[in-house]
């Protein structure tokens, strides 16, 4: 049998701790459910024409790695690296990320300069659902270039507009 001191820890009561710890877990769990109803922002076409302009997008020159299967959207490893001497004369500007289904299509935009010395980045993006990711990489001449590649997530990450 449990004494008023047994059932209270430092002010706060069993009921309290059980009640905190289900809304926990039922936020956690609607959580991925709210990010697919998010509206997008705007489309990913017209986020990489803001990005690239009017100017064409050639594959190639940019090495995407993502892995092809996440077991958890919240945290995703992915790398981005583009071949460049990375000399004044000849060098990457910006690295673009976009999406497919998440709420705001760009992802991430990494500005360089040739004292960066090598043209690579890695980071962790949450993915609300399967779709594809493509990085574009803007080069010092003005020319873009890109690589793709899919991602199928089995439990989806929240992400906020």
């Amino acid at each position: 049998m449990s004494t008023p001191r047994t059932a209270r820890i430092r002010g706060i009561d069993r009921r309290r701790v059980l009640a905190g710890t289900a809304g926990t877990v039922l936020a956690v769990a609607l959580r991925p459910a709210a990010a697919a109803s998010l509206p997008r922002t705007e489309t990913t076409d017209s986020a990489i024409r803001r990005f690239a302009g009017d100017s064409p997008i050639r594959p190639g020159r940019v090495r995407l790695d993502l892995p092809p299967l996440v077991e958890n959207g919240n945290t995703v490893p992915l790398a981005v690296s583009v071949e460049s001497p990375m000399t004044p004369e000849d060098h990457v500007r910006r690295i673009g990320v976009f999406n497919e289904k998440n709420p705001q299509p760009n992802v991430v935009t990494v500005h360089l300069r040739p004292g960066a010395g090598r043209a690579q980045v890695a980071t962790r993006i949450r993915l609300a659902d399967t779709q594809r990711i493509t990085a574009i990489a803007e080069m010092s001449d003005g020319t873009y270039w890109s690589a793709s590649a899919d991602a199928i997530v089995t439990l989806a990450a929240c992400l906020e507009g």
